[in-house]
């Protein structure tokens, strides 16, 4: 003799069912809003960053530049092998007033990112972060990450690993009006 088959099953497949339907709509607006939040053109955080100096400088100090926001690591290859193609950015549109502000994560160490620095002569501010801004900038853990911020405040692109430099060329010039 079989089982026969209770007739709750049924009521519990479909509960199941349901429940996974309703998960895949959650998963689906979590990655629709992602989306959007990074590839529309978001308003940058209100963040601060201590530089190397101590003194403070803020995305509200920054207001009507263009200017990158790049985090990145010494312990990081992609980092230091982007970082001259950075300057050599920076270097081409300072002229234009294009800012730029490195940050270095949290978890690196000050001495580290001062020798690296002073070494490599950096050209822009360089901070060390606490960790807010990271967080304010989406909970950035990847390095290296780089934000084009525009005059109006909205973040032009995110880049996570190292830039097309051609096309970061291309959007700066065309944020800077050149």
């Amino acid at each position: 003799m079989s089982p026969t088959p209770s007739p709750s099953a049924p009521v519990r497949q479909r509960a199941g069912l349901a429940r996974y339907a309703a998960l895949a709509v959650v998963v689906g607006a979590i990655a629709i809003a992602g989306y959007f939040a990074f590839n529309s053109r978001q308003h940058v955080p209100n963040a601060t960053f201590t530089l190397l100096s101590g003194q403070k400088i803020s995305t509200n100090d920054l207001k009507g530049k263009v200017y990158l926001v790049n985090f990145w690591a010494t312990d990081c290859s992609t980092c230091i092998q982007e970082m001259p193609q950075m300057v050599q950015t920076y270097d081409r549109f300072k002229g234009q007033g294009l800012e730029f502000v490195a940050v270095a994560m949290k978890y690196d160490a000050p001495t580290y990112v001062t020798n690296y620095a002073q070494t490599r002569r950096l050209p822009f501010r360089i901070a060390m972060d606490d960790g807010s801004a990271a967080r304010e900038f989406g909970n950035v853990q990847l390095t290296p990450t780089t934000f084009v911020v525009g005059r109006d405040g909205r973040i032009l692109k995110r880049y996570v690993g190292e830039p097309q430099f051609a096309e970061l060329d291309q959007l700066l010039e065309k944020a800077l009006g050149t």
